[in-house]
């Protein structure tokens, strides 16, 4: 699970106004976090295969939100994945 301090984190560096805490881009920046350390898991524990369930969903999800981004406005698309370090 991710901690709270770095989700607050992740939400202070994303937020595009104080109380902005639901946006796709902080949304999309939690569940980076939230893959990694399912990855990280994952590379343990490889027969988890309902962990290996919930990462896809999440990675799905992440897919739908950048693609909102993308389609509204490119230029944040492409700061918010030089800033996550996610792959095109």
């Amino acid at each position: 699970m991710i901690t709270t301090e770095k989700k607050s984190k992740i939400i202070a560096d994303l937020q595009g106004s104080k109380t902005d805490t639901g946006s796709s881009a902080v949304q999309v920046g939690i569940l980076t976090a939230r893959i990694n350390e399912l990855t990280e898991h994952l590379k343990v524990n490889k027969k988890d295969f309902m962990a290996r369930r919930g990462l896809l969903q999440m990675v799905g999800q992440r897919k739908r939100h950048l693609k909102y981004i993308a389609d509204k406005d490119s230029q944040a698309y492409l700061d918010i994945i030089k800033k996550l370090g996610i792959r095109r």
